[in-house]
């Protein structure tokens, strides 16, 4: 099981650039070169919300300086709104203008054909669904070993 494990947790590391290296290929063909793939998630985790950015990385486990330079990157091309809070002026809030929500859009609508793909190969939403079931609870354990380690 060692090996299987470990097998899997390199392969999911593997999956993850790959899937970031197709969010690349479609930000090229529709010549979107103003973001970066990382961005571009960004914008379809936010979708239709607002967030702050702590509720952004705790959402999308993003790391913490790398989303605050990103969600800077976003404002100053105009593909994020920053907003302060009306009840804690502290406090900090996101949400897509209307190019963000235009690339998000146009992300989802890749995501759908992708989807599609996937049922012609012979994936079945079931697999899918086993899988989002076992990912959690290893993540839910390495964190747990994490914090005996500490």
């Amino acid at each position: 099981m060692k090996q299987i494990f470990v097998e899997n947790m390199l392969f999911i590391e593997r999956l993850h650039r790959r899937f970031l290296d197709v969010i690349k290929s479609e930000l090229d063909r529709l010549k979107i070169d103003e973001i970066n793939n990382v961005q571009a998630l960004i914008l379809f985790n936010i979708n239709q919300d607002r967030m702050t950015i702590s509720e952004l990385t705790n959402r999308g486990y993003y790391l913490g300086s790398n989303v605050s330079y990103n969600i800077k990157k976003l404002c100053e091309h105009e593909y994020l709104i920053q907003e302060r809070s009306p009840h804690d002026k502290r406090a900090v809030r996101i949400k897509l203008s209307e190019k963000g929500l235009a690339v998000c859009n146009k992300l989802d609508a890749f995501l759908n054909t992708s989807v599609n793909g996937l049922k012609e190969l012979g994936v079945k939403e079931a697999e899918l669904s086993e899988m989002s079931k076992s990912l959690p609870k290893i993540e839910r354990f390495l964190s747990e070993l994490i914090s005996d380690i500490y």
